[in-house]
């Protein structure tokens, strides 16, 4: 029997990279995965068949998350679809990089909207219905510029860091309820994103982890499997910083 029979698990941004690595996992350990996106293209709906060759229900749904009314919507309709929500990622993140004198008002908001904004949406929507289920485990994904800041990226290490302190929060207020509430920092993972980087970018990111390696999505999604578990039914308000030692 997989770490996670029977749950439905719902994740946000997760057609591709990271938040795909994690719907991948959860559906190997048994769970149903409900994600949501911008929008449900053919890399969406090739997701959806990646997840469902798993034996578990699957399915995609375009939605944005950084709007209030549209995550009630599709929260609501995940709900009705799938009978529960246990297991809540906030993985959906974008970058709008640059120097706090040269950032714009929409390189702010935006970053902010859908980092941050989107994991109160979905919080707000699915915490009611663990709440009557007596029990969940949210996963809020920062980032270890969450926790120790970076150059050129005011926006995006707020955003991360707001998703830290807003998992401690959750974990206090939502705890009686049986309701875990933790965060995960990743450091210098292969991704797409980062692939993109120049080589001598890429050199001084590894020259800065005593692995001397960047972290696969796998090394994510591992770790948010045992935060979903019951293997971590009494870790709660804790971040875990999954980045090869480059920040301790």
């Amino acid at each position: 029997m997989g770490l996670l029979t029977g749950k439905t698990a719902l994740i946000t941004g997760a057609a591709r990279g990271i938040g795909k690595a994690i719907a991948l996992k959860f559906a190997e350990e048994g769970a149903n995965i409900a994600f949501t996106d911008l929008v449900i293209d053919e890399n969406g709906q090739q997701t959806e068949k990646e997840i469902a060759a798993f034996g578990v229900k699957a399915k995609g749904y375009a939605s944005n998350a950084a709007d209030f009314a549209q995550t009630e919507e599709v929260v609501n309709q995940i709900k009705a679809d799938f009978g529960s929500i246990d297991i809540l990622v906030n993985n959906a993140g974008i970058t709008k990089d640059g120097l706090m004198l040269r950032m714009t008002e929409q390189q702010w908001d935006a970053v902010i909207a859908v980092n941050l904004k989107s994991a109160f949406n979905f919080i707000h929507a699915c915490t009611p219905i663990m709440m009557r289920q007596r029990g969940g485990s949210i996963i809020n994904m920062s980032s270890v510029v969450g926790v120790h800041g970076n150059a050129g990226q005011c926006n995006y290490s707020a955003s991360k860091a707001g998703l830290i302190a807003l998992a401690k929060s959750i974990a206090q207020e939502m705890g009686a309820k049986g309701i875990r509430a933790n965060a995960i920092a990743p450091g210098f993972i292969e991704t797409a994103m980062t692939a993109a980087l120049p080589e001598d970018v890429r050199k001084e990111w590894v020259q800065k982890i005593p692995l001397r390696r960047g972290g696969q999505v796998e090394d994510i999604a591992n770790t948010a499997l045992y935060l979903a578990s019951d293997l971590s039914s009494y870790v709660s308000g804790q971040v875990i910083q999954v980045d090869g030692g480059m920040n301790m």
